[in-house]
C-alpha cells in the first residue's frame, strides 16, 4: 500500500513515478470506503485525486501554498498531508473537518467553505510574500463552476496586474453542484473542444525547435501568441486579460500536469492552468450522478443507494411541491436559484415551467438583484437560497430589494444548525442580518404544512418577505394546528400559565417536548407559535405578561440581533414585571457534527431548556 508510506507533507515525493497510478487508485479506494459510512463530499474529491498529487509533487508544503477554493475537495490534499487516521471521524463533532482549516494543519493556507474566493485570497498571499521577499509558490485551485461568481472576476482584474508569480488552477469538470450553465460554460466548452489548436501549437513548436534559428523563431511567434489564438480560440478572455493560460490539460495525468506546473512557475505574473477532470471518476455511480455524489449521505458501496433512505418528505421536498401548485395557479410566479436546482428543490418546478426558472450560476448576489429586476416587471420572484449562501447577497437584498420595498420572497432553506459541514455552512445569522433591514419581513414554520401556507402567503405579500425552514425532515405534529397566516400573528398552541415558551419556526417542535418535561415537574406552560419573527407579535407578548411569570423565547438563531432581543427590547420597553429567559446560539461559530449533539452542546436541545427553566424558577420562587 504507498498510501500508507504517506505520514506528513512531502512524503509523496519518495514514491517512483511508475506507482502514481496506483497510488490514486489506492487513494479512490480509501475515499469510497469512508465517506460511505461517514458522508462527505465526494464527487469532487474523486474527480480531483490526480491534480492534488501532482501539486504536491510540484510543491513544497507548507513553505509554498494551496488555496482550495469552496474547499470540498480537498480530501486528497489532506491524505497526502498525514491526514489518513481523521478520515475515521471526518465531518463528525471535534473530529477532522471537511474543509481546509488553518487550525488543523500547517499545510491548510486559508480556510474556505464559500465559492469564488480562492483568487482573491492567493493574491492576497502573494502580495504578502512578495512585501516580505519571500520567494514560495502560492496556487489557488478554482473550479469552473466558482467562475460563475463575479469576485472570481474581481481577483482576475487585479491579478492581471501582477509581475511576479501567482499560479491559477482552473479545475474545470464541467460541474458546480448542479452541471454548470450561462456563458463561462459555453467558453470553456469552445476551449476544451479546441483539439485543432492544441495539436497544431505542439506541433509547429517541435518542428521549428530542431531547425537552424527555430529557438528564436519560437520566442517571436510567443510574442505574438495572443494574435494567433484569437483566430483559433473564441476570446481567449484570460490572456485579453493579461493572464498568461497553458492549457487544457488532463487533470488525471499527473506527469502531464507537473510539467505545465514547472512551466508555471517561470510565468513573471499570473498565470492559469486550465485543468479537465472529471467529477466523480473511478466510482461509476457518481460517474453517472455527479449531482447526487457532490455531497453524499453514507451509502452502500456496491451500488451507491444511501444506506439510510429518507422515508418522509423534508423540508425542500415540501418547497419543491408548493412551488409547483403556485407555478400552476399563477404565471406570474418565477423561481430563481444560484446552482442549485436540486439541492433547493426547483428541479421539479424547472421541469414543468423551464420559461419561468432561473439558475444563474454560483451567483448569489445577481440572482437577488435580477429578482428585484423581476419584480420591478411585475413577476412575483421566489428565490431559493440556502441560508448561509444569502450571506453574500446582503447589500442586493438591502439596496436593491427593500429600499424599492420590491415583492420578492426569499425561501431561505438549511436555516439554523446545518451539522457536518460546519462553520461555513451553518445557517445561524439570517434572523440577525434580515432583520435590521427596513421594509424586510420574516417567517419561520412549525411544520411542513406551515411551510406550505406561508409560501403561498409570501408570494401575493407586496413587500420583501424571507421564509426560512430548516434542513432535513420536515415535522409532521400539530397538524391541528392550522390558523390562517395573518400578517404579523403569532399563534397560541397550548395556553396555561407560569411559563410562555415563544418558538420560532423548528423550536416549536423542541418546545413541546420542554412543555412536557416541565409538566412532569407541576408547572404550567404555554406554547406560542411566533410565525413572524418581523415585526414580532407584541399583542400576543402583552397577553402572555398577563398571566405568566417567566417569558421563554426560542430559536436556532445567534443570540445577537434574533428574535430574543427583539422580544426582550420590547418587554424593557413596556417596564413588565416579568422574568424572561432566551435560548438562541452563543454569538459564536459552530463547528461541523450531529445536529442533535450540536444543541445539547450549546445548550438549546429540550432537556437543556427544560433543566435551565427549572432553575430559573426554582431560584426565582415562581
Amino acid at each position: 500500500m504507498f498510501l500508507e508510506q504517506i505520514e506528513k507533507a512531502n512524503d509523496i515525493k519518495q514514491i517512483s513515478a511508475k506507482n502514481y497510478g496506483t497510488l490514486a487508485e489506492e487513494i479512490r479506494e480509501f475515499l469510497i470506503e469512508k465517506i460511505s459510512v461517514t458522508g462527505g463530499h465526494l464527487g469532487s474529491n474523486l474527480g480531483a485525486v490526480e491534480l492534488t498529487m501532482a501539486l504536491h509533487l510540484s510543491l513544497n508544503l507548507p513553505e509554498d501554498k494551496i488555496i482550495w477554493d469552496v474547499g470540498h475537495q480537498s480530501y486528497t490534499h489532506k491524505l497526502l498531508t498525514g491526514r489518513r487516521d481523521g478520515f475515521e471521524n471526518l465531518r463528525k463533532f471535534h473530529g477532522m473537518s471537511g474543509f481546509p482549516k488553518r487550525k488543523e494543519s500547517d499545510c491548510d493556507a486559508f480556510d474556505t467553505g464559500h465559492s469564488s474566493t480562492s483568487i482573491s485570497a492567493g493574491l492576497g498571499l502573494v502580495k504578502a510574500r512578495d512585501i516580505k521577499g519571500e520567494k514560495n509558490t502560492i496556487v489557488s485551485v478554482i473550479g469552473d463552476g466558482s467562475l460563475t461568481g463575479g469576485m472570481a472576476y474581481e481577483a482576475l482584474n487585479n491579478a492581471s496586474r501582477l509581475e511576479t508569480n501567482f499560479i491559477i488552477i482552473l479545475n474545470d469538470n464541467n460541474m458546480s453542484i448542479s452541471e454548470n450553465v450561462g456563458g463561462v460554460s459555453k467558453y470553456l466548452n469552445n476551449i476544451r473542444t479546441a483539439d485543432s489548436y492544441l495539436g497544431m501549437k505542439e506541433g509547429i513548436h517541435n518542428t521549428l525547435q530542431v531547425l537552424p534559428g527555430g529557438s528564436g523563431i519560437v520566442k517571436k511567434i510567443q510574442k505574438a501568441k495572443n494574435s494567433f489564438k484569437q483566430l483559433v480560440i473564441p476570446g481567449m478572455f484570460f490572456e485579453d486579460m493579461g493572464i498568461t493560460y497553458l492549457g487544457p490539460v488532463d487533470g488525471h495525468d499527473v506527469e502531464g500536469m507537473m510539467r505545465v506546473m514547472k512551466e508555471a512557475k517561470r510565468v513573471k505574473g499570473a498565470v492559469m492552468i486550465h485543468v479537465l477532470t472529471q467529477k466523480g471518476k473511478g466510482y461509476a455511480p457518481a460517474e453517472r450522478h455527479p449531482a447526487r455524489f457532490h455531497g453524499a449521505e453514507p451509502f452502500e458501496i456496491e451500488t451507491g443507494i444511501p444506506s439510510h433512505p429518507r422515508t418522509k418528505a423534508n423540508y425542500t421536498d415540501v418547497f419543491s411541491t408548493v412551488m409547483c401548485k403556485l407555478g400552476q395557479r399563477d404565471e406570474k410566479v418565477v423561481a430563481i436559484t444560484a446552482a442549485m436546482p436540486d439541492g433547493t428543490g426547483l428541479k421539479r418546478f424547472r421541469n414543468m415551467y423551464p420559461d419561468r426558472f432561473f439558475d444563474v450560476g454560483i451567483a448569489e448576489e445577481h440572482a437577488v438583484t435580477f429578482a428585484a429586476g423581476l419584480a420591478a416587471g411585475g413577476l412575483k420572484p421566489i428565490v431559493a437560497i440556502y441560508s448561509s449562501f444569502l450571506q453574500r447577497a446582503y447589500d442586493q437584498i438591502l439596496h436593491d430589494v427593500c429600499i424599492q420595498n420590491l415583492p420578492v420572497v426569499f425561501a431561505i432553506d438549511r436555516a439554523g444548525l446545518v451539522g457536518s459541514d460546519g462553520e461555513t455552512h451553518q445557517g445561524i445569522f439570517d434572523l440577525s442580518y434580515l432583520s435590521c433591514i427596513p421594509n424586510m419581513h420574516i417567517m419561520a414554520p412549525k411544520n411542513k404544512w406551515e411551510l406550505s401556507d406561508m409560501i403561498k402567503f409570501a408570494v401575493n405579500f407586496e413587500a420583501p418577505v424571507a421564509v426560512r425552514y430548516p434542513r432535513g425532515e420536515a415535522y409532521d405534529g400539530l397538524e391541528a394546528f392550522r390558523a390562517p397566516i395573518e400578517y404579523g400573528k403569532s399563534e397560541w398552541i397550548y395556553e396555561e400559565s407560569q411559563v410562555a415558551l415563544f418558538a420560532v419556526g423548528s423550536m416549536v417542535k423542541t418546545a413541546e417536548r420542554v412543555r412536557e418535561m416541565l409538566h412532569d415537574k407541576g408547572n404550567q406552560c404555554s406554547i406560542i407559535n411566533a410565525r413572524f419573527v418581523k415585526p414580532i407579535d407584541e399583542e400576543a407578548v402583552r397577553k402572555a405578561v398577563t398571566n405568566h411569570k417567566l417569558i421563554v423565547t426560542m430559536e436556532e438563531n445567534v443570540a445577537s440581533g434574533g428574535y430574543g432581543e427583539k422580544v426582550r427590547e420590547y418587554l424593557l420597553g413596556t417596564k413588565a414585571g416579568v422574568q424572561f429567559h432566551a435560548v438562541s446560539i452563543p454569538d459564536a461559530y459552530v463547528e461541523h457534527g450531529n445536529v442533535e449533539m450540536l444543541k445539547k452542546e450549546i445548550g438549546i436541545d429540550a432537556e437543556s431548556i427544560a433543566a435551565d427553566i427549572e432553575k430559573i424558577l426554582e431560584n426565582a420562587n415562581l
